[in-house]
């Protein structure tokens, strides 16, 4: 046989090495955590160690561990029966200005932390946690926007002079009535050249009717932008709960998927999912706002609120210019002298409001006054837990006003991160329509650990299998597919460990059958070199033959079956692309150590012996 080259086997030393390391993480397990982290976003108190471990020891409770983690708090509790009472004592002695979530913290040790090393996440279905679909009213949407059909373009009319005899709305479209054709003729060309995303119909039976209606595209991008708000909102939403890997994604049209691992409370997410939050553009009245807060009486016409950085009173006019179910779109972006700045994108009539409202008061403030309904829990003296509705009202910005502008605007004055937080509110602050959950789903955790067991037991099982067959029928050189075998689930599990990716049960169904394919090509391998020794061939030479020449079988196999899985991977969806990216993974790296990993093996047992037979029958 000839010299196999030294380089390839430092390669598969490596491989070894690097797959046990990256790997290691997952054997550790993890250990029922409570998760602390203040609601505002600041740094925890400096005190806040004794503030837990005083809470812990007045109930009795032991932990196993207190301390900063990934920049939140997590404290290790020894059961899961005493993490559900440390949450709930935490959650009534901390108060609502903390977020305390239930969680798990891995056992890695620190060393393999250090380089990087941690385990996989764990899915909805091993894991277990909350599932709901939620959907989007698009009837709503589509209310709203014809609502705004019949408030725009009449307004428009009558700044034109073109004068109209009566408005309404009619199902999907508005319709205006005119005296004469003369008259509707010329409100027509007008709305057309100002509003091109309408279409206009005027009905057969009819001279003195318009019907004025969305586009195909436009009603299309309206609906997609209410999802796509309600989609950012419920993500800020759910990240004040403080879960580890939550998921929330568009399914469909008009439908959004939330899982939450780890998390039972589904009373707690549904209040949260289902708040209700909203933005208002107000003029800064110029009275003396701290006399009216020590005194409690505001001038008329205004309203006293306070700001959420130093909860500043700050009066502000009643009358709203723009509020959030205006807002088209909202980015973090910078202004002419290159300051951090919010671009701000209105629709139609709030833009109409916004022009003629800083054409009058250019040079003085105007105030972004963020408004929310939120679900509070408090505890009586019983300990019972009870809910109360509570209304936040903060003004979270204050600029002055440079020059008119109307439907696009910036708001300046501010730091990179408070222009990013404000986009970020300004877009995530409300949902754009009402969302109703229409499947509920809870997975206990108790359940997703018998998942676990069953799906590693069933993959134990297939290994040992393939193992037993492959000693059986290929004896020494299926001893070298089975050591192969190994190192390749060594590397599938590194790899997904690496890539942070989340495990699930169909994600585990990919690798029980990527170990059939891979052991195919070892099977193919030995095939040839069986049929070399047929043919006449020495063993030694039978052997290398074998490996050389199933190389191009076996890449061919493996391409066509990869091509599918990337396909699989794209088109999928949820278990889909899980089930995808294990197989992907696996047919990989077997490419890896079918050809060099096995041979390896043969190379260093038979190379320097001499052979009168090949032990692979």
């Amino acid at each position: 046989m000839k010299p196999y080259a030294s380089w390839k086997y430092v390669v598969l030393v490596l491989a070894l090495v690097l797959g046990a390391l990256y790997s290691a993480p997952n054997l550790y397990g993890d250990d029922p955590s409570v998760q602390v982290s203040m609601g505002s976003g600041d740094p925890m108190p400096a005190d806040f160690s004794d503030i837990v471990a005083k809470a812990l020891e007045a109930n009795k409770l032991t932990s196993l561990s207190s301390g900063m983690e990934d920049q939140r708090w997590v404290i290790r509790m020894p059961s899961a029966e005493t993490q559900l009472h440390a949450a709930d004592v935490l959650k009534r002695e901390l108060g609502n200005g903390y977020v305390v979530a239930l969680n798990s913290a891995s056992k890695t040790p620190p060393w393999l932390r250090a380089i990087g090393a941690k385990p996989m996440n764990l899915g909805l279905d091993l894991r277990g946690g909350v599932h709901f679909l939620l959907e989007v009213d698009i009837e709503e949407v589509n209310k709203k926007a014809v609502q705004r059909i019949v408030t725009d373009v009449p307004a428009f009319l009558r700044k034109e002079n073109v004068r109209y005899t009566g408005r309404r709305e009619a199902g999907s479209h508005g319709l205006l009535e005119f005296a004469d054709a003369a008259t509707l003729e010329q409100a027509r060309k007008l709305i057309a050249r100002n509003f091109p995303e309408y279409t206009l119909t005027v009905p057969q039976a009819s001279t003195t009717q318009l019907q004025v209606a969305l586009s195909p595209q436009e009603a299309k991008r309206i609906v997609d932008f209410a999802v796509q708000q309600n989609l950012t909102t419920l993500r800020n939403r759910v990240n004040q709960l403080g879960v580890a890997e939550p998921l929330v994604q568009r399914q469909g049209i008009n439908r959004i998927v939330v899982q939450l691992p780890g998390v039972q409370d589904t009373t707690q997410v549904k209040d949260l999912l289902g708040a209700t939050a909203t933005l208002e553009y107000r003029a800064v009245d110029d009275g003396d706002a701290y006399s009216a807060a020590a005194s409690g009486i505001t001038p008329v016409g205004t309203e006293l609120f306070y700001t959420r950085e130093d909860r500043r009173p700050v009066l502000l006019k009643r009358e709203i210019i723009a509020g959030g179910d205006n807002l088209v779109d909202a980015a973090a972006t910078v202004d002419e002298q290159g300051g951090p700045a919010v671009s701000v994108t209105l629709d139609g009539a709030a833009a109409k409001r916004m022009f003629a409202f800083t054409e009058r008061n250019v040079g003085k403030p105007m105030a972004v006054l963020f408004k929310e309904r939120e679900v509070v829990t408090n505890y009586n003296a019983q300990g019972v837990a009870m809910r109360e509705h509570r209304d936040v009202q903060e003004v979270i910005s204050i600029a002055s006003i440079r020059g008119v502008f109307g439907k696009k605007f910036q708001t300046t004055g501010l730091e990179s991160k408070e222009a990013h937080d404000l986009a970020l509110l300004l877009k995530a602050g409300a949902l754009a329509a009402p969302v109703e959950i229409v499947e509920e789903r809870t997975v206990g955790p108790s359940l997703g650990e018998d998942n676990i067991r069953k799906g590693f037991s069933a993959a134990a099982l297939g290994l040992g299998l393939v193992v037993l067959f492959m000693a059986f029928y290929y004896r020494v050189f299926g001893l070298f597919a089975a050591a192969a075998l190994l190192l390749n689930l060594l590397l599938v599990f590194a790899v997904l460990s690496l890539m942070q990716a989340t495990l699930t049960m169909p994600g585990i169904a990919g690798i029980v059958l990527h170990m059939g394919i891979a052991v195919d090509a070892n099977v193919l391998i030995y095939e040839r070199i069986r049929e070399e020794l047929r043919n006449g061939l020495k063993p030694h030479a039978a052997i290398e033959a074998g490996y050389e020449r199933a190389f191009l079988t076996i890449a061919d196999a493996n391409v066509t079956v990869l091509i599918g899985t990337i396909v699989l991977f794209a088109l999928g969806a949820g278990p889909v692309k899980g089930f995808a990216i294990t197989l992907m993974i696996g047919i990989i790296s077997s490419q890896f150590t079918a050809i060099v990993g096995s041979r390896a093996l043969a190379q260093l047992c038979f190379a320097k012996r001499p052979l009168k037979d090949v032990p692979v029958w």
